[in-house]
């Protein structure tokens, strides 16, 4: 008698790629249902547009976990990221921070090491920092702020640094001479926004703890920013959606209809 499980693979039957086999626990897993504390919270939630000043507060009600959740925006735009005239791109400085402080790596030279040291950034060096992340995998930090005169030397940590988001680039700030406004913007809550492939911007506005009317400015000034940053390239409507939601609970949609025309 065979025993229970699936039957021997036949000789003649191919082996199922380990890519498929990732597919399919990965679909597996998405299809779990939601839990019944996710269940209730979502049965809460309209379906209809909220304006912004209505879906902060539902997203705090809502919240069921016992850990301070992160509030999150997730925009949908009308561009197609693999035209580079239509990446949107950018970076914020939000008027109440993210309730979290960034530990903060500045790389430089000379001057511009005891500029960012007395701006307060958490790590400062040379050569010798990009030793360190090349040779020991070190990343004990959140944000990389680097002088044009260390880019050279920085190209070796691309692979490293690139994937996790954390290699300085001119266009969000931290390829500058100023290292002490950057590290206080970074330390007063900057934060990077940037397309993804499927035309949508993930950002972080505070913690479910704030007060409503904090994390309200927070987020309308993230929607500003990326609103702002239009290309010109752009045709159609802009802004095709935008969700509200806290880090374990449902989405919130937002009335669309001004941040369009904002930018017509």
């Amino acid at each position: 008698m065979r025993p229970d499980g699936p039957p021997p693979r036949q000789a003649w039957e191919a082996p199922v790629p380990a890519g498929t086999q990732r597919r399919r626990l990965d679909q597996s897993i998405m299809a779990r249902k939601p839990g019944k504390k996710y269940i209730a919270a979502a049965q809460q939630v309209e379906k209809r547009p909220y304006t912004l000043e209505e879906a902060i507060p539902l997203v705090q009600k809502l919240k069921y976990t016992k850990f301070d959740e992160t509030v999150e925006v997730h925009m949908r735009l009308g561009v197609d990221p693999r035209h580079a005239d239509q990446m949107v791109r950018g970076t914020v400085v939000l008027p109440h921070g993210l309730g979290k402080t960034k530990r903060v790596l500045v790389i430089a030279s000379g001057e511009k090491i005891r500029e960012a040291e007395a701006a307060g950034a958490d790590y400062v060096g040379g050569e010798d920092m990009i030793e360190k992340i090349q040779k020991e995998n070190w990343l004990d930090f959140d944000a990389v702020i680097a002088t044009p005169d260390m880019m050279r030397s920085m190209a070796k940590l691309g692979k490293i640094l690139g994937p996790r988001g954390l290699m300085p680039n001119p266009k969000t700030g931290t390829v500058t001479m100023d290292v002490a406004k950057a590290v206080q913007e970074v330390k007063a809550g900057k934060v990077e926004f940037r397309v993804d492939k499927t035309g949508v911007i993930h950002a972080p506005v505070g913690k479910v703890s704030f007060p409503a009317d904090k994390l309200l400015e927070n987020a309308s000034t993230l929607i500003q920013a990326v609103v702002r940053a239009k290309p010109a390239a752009a045709k159609g409507r802009y802004v095709k959606s935008v969700t509200v939601c806290s880090t374990m609970g449902p989405g919130v949609s937002l009335d669309v209809t001004p941040y369009n025309m904002r930018v017509v």
